[in-house]
């Protein structure tokens, strides 16, 4: 029986009947009433499944999973086939899905042969390793299991975490417990957590604070640990990062750009903010601070942190011209992640570095023996003279290959130096004194160096972290369920990182999760630069006591750094066990 359809052109298929024609397959009997035969010779002049329909004829079902083994034909809905077995539901805020069967499918997970765990964690990826400093809190809710980069570093279970001495941009923790306590702080809660952090007040919270919005403490030790020391104190401008900030600086109001007397009484009050905090490390009453110029950052630290006996600072990323500049002013330094030769050695935590190494210091032996023959060409002159045994031949090519590998490891991490004891005062007067500490042109022109400390010095302004919470809704198994987040900005200073975790093990019950964004210069800090311990900590520890650290904080802070060129990016705190990830 055939059928034709006004108004059809056999030139046009729709997916549909393309789609029939694929699956048609043997006759059921169990089917009744007249069938629509289709042949490849007639199925180009037969109208599309719908008009058929139309016409009034019964069209036999597609064959169900279940006819094809010889059993009856289960009337079954038919599927769209333009639909996607994996897909996941989207997280959004307020909405529920229309039903609650499990998702994905069983028959899906079946066919990737896959656990539900890891087919939940491919198609729900929360927190990715390339963080954007542009997404949101509800593009970013943390889950436990998370994708791991080429670049992770998985730790073992531990109390806690590693320390980490790069400056972090922004923190965001989640859990499933409220931040409510974190919000609104009242005027006295205010005012006695600027009291708490200007005397050095250390607080103890219990482990498990069982309603945090009715702990006072708990909020007033908040409040304390987000307060930080800057100079220079410029409202309209944002003084850290300092690194490619050229953007967010230009068109911005600056007096001093074309003022050469205004640009004086800046680096003035500067060299006196810098000479202040420098005094105070040296009597170990500031334990660190860092000074972020517009192409490099220098962080100095006391004596007894990151496993060194005495006064070291790094400096990341270096040029050559900058270290030739502090080798004539007569600053000893060293660069730990450069194998320059024999006698100087040092031990890397990751073997990539070697290979990179290989590959700056080697050359291709052509290349080699190109030059080896150019050089022999450049001093034929002198046997023609037959003056070649009196002179000394030059070794030049020596020196250039020297100065191209010294070139070569500019503005990467391995141009780290380290300065070490009564050299840091050295470099702290070339510093002061250095022309090209700051920009001659563009939006930074004539602006000092930020100074970021955790302890107040001469000149400082106190300035605070910004905090918010916010609440998502993110998918499950089966549905949705609240989460909560609080998200902190600002130049988050290693101590900073510490006493938060420490106030969140007591308020979320130690169980929470972060996400740590970090500025990428300073990463390099974490490089390990004492190979041994120190027989004396305990009594370097005691002689930081005053230095305005909570005595944890400060025990982890003296702890050998063991991220090597990387940093924290992920960090998950389950019934008081940290894990973490670089």
């Amino acid at each position: 029986m055939s059928v034709t359809v006004p108004g059809y052109s056999p030139s046009f298929k729709k997916p549909a009947e393309t789609l029939r024609l694929r699956r048609k397959r043997a006759r059921n009997p169990a089917d009744s009433g007249p069938v629509v035969a289709v042949s490849p010779a007639s199925s180009s002049e037969l109208g599309p499944r719908r008009a058929a329909l139309a016409a009034g004829l019964r069209l036999r079902p597609f064959p169900s999973s279940g006819s094809r083994s010889g059993g009856v034909a289960a009337a079954s809905l038919r599927r769209n086939p333009f639909a996607r077995l994996d897909n996941s539901p989207r997280p959004t805020v307020g909405a529920r899905p229309v039903t609650d069967a499990p998702w994905p499918p069983t028959d899906s997970l079946q066919d990737t042969r896959e656990p539900y765990l890891d087919f939940h964690q491919e198609n729900n990826v929360n927190w990715k390793e390339e963080f954007s400093e542009r997404a949101t809190v509800k593009q970013l809710s943390v889950a436990p299991h998370q994708q791991q980069s080429k670049h992770d570093i998985s730790s073992s279970q531990s109390v806690e975490f590693p320390v980490d001495w790069s400056i972090k941009t922004r923190l965001i923790f989640t859990s499933s417990q409220s931040f409510t306590w974190a919000d609104h702080l009242k005027a006295q809660e205010e005012a006695q957590g600027f009291v708490q952090h200007c005397r050095a007040t250390e607080v103890h919270l219990p482990e498990n604070i069982q309603d945090p919005r009715l702990s006072p403490e708990l909020r007033c030790a908040f409040q304390q640990s987000l307060i930080y020391w800057l100079h220079p104190s410029l409202p309209w401008l944002q003084l850290f990062p300092r690194i490619g900030a050229d953007r967010k600086i230009a068109g911005k109001t600056s007096p001093w750009s074309n003022d050469e007397g205004l640009q004086q009484v800046l680096m003035s009050e500067w060299s006196i903010s810098f000479t202040s905090l420098y005094n105070l490390l040296k009597t170990k009453l500031c334990p660190y601070f860092y000074v972020c110029t517009y192409q490099f950052t220098v962080l100095f630290r006391a004596a007894g942190l990151a496993g060194n006996d005495v006064i070291t600072a790094v400096l990341s990323p270096t040029t050559r011209g900058l270290r030739e500049a502090m080798k004539n002013e007569g600053i000893e330094f060293s660069l730990p992640l450069i194998k320059e030769n024999d006698q100087r050695k040092q031990k890397v935590s990751e073997r990539s570095l070697h290979v990179e190494e290989s590959e700056c210091i080697a050359e291709p032996e052509e290349e080699q023996f190109n030059s080896d023959e150019d050089e022999e060409e450049s001093f034929s002159w002198l046997e023609e003279m037959g003056v070649q045994d009196k002179i000394k031949k030059p070794d030049i090519s020596l020196k250039l290959r020297k100065e191209k590998n010294e070139v070569q490891m500019d503005h990467r991490p391995e141009s780290i130096v380290l300065v070490k004891g009564t050299n840091t005062f050295t470099l702290l007067n070339f510093l002061i004194n250095c022309k090209s500490l700051v920009a001659t042109s563009g939006p930074q022109a004539g602006l000092p160096p930020t100074l970021l400390s955790p302890i107040a010095f001469r000149g400082a302004t106190m300035q605070m972290l910004k905090a918010r919470t916010v609440n998502v809704k993110t998918p499950i198994y089966s549905g949705y369920k609240d989460q909560f987040s609080l998200e902190i900005t600002g130049p988050i200073m290693p101590h900073s990182l510490h006493s938060l975790t420490m106030l969140l093990k007591s308020a979320q019950k130690g169980s929470f999760s972060a996400g740590l964004y970090t500025h990428e210069p300073t990463s390099i800090f974490n490089t390990c630069t004492q190979m041994g311990k120190l027989s004396n900590k305990a009594m370097l520890e005691k002689e930081l006591a005053n230095c305005g650290l909570h005595l944890k904080t400060l025990s982890q802070l003296t702890e050998l750094p063991v991220l090597g060129k990387s940093s924290l990016r992920f960090m998950e705190m389950d019934n008081y066990i940290c894990n973490w990830r670089s």
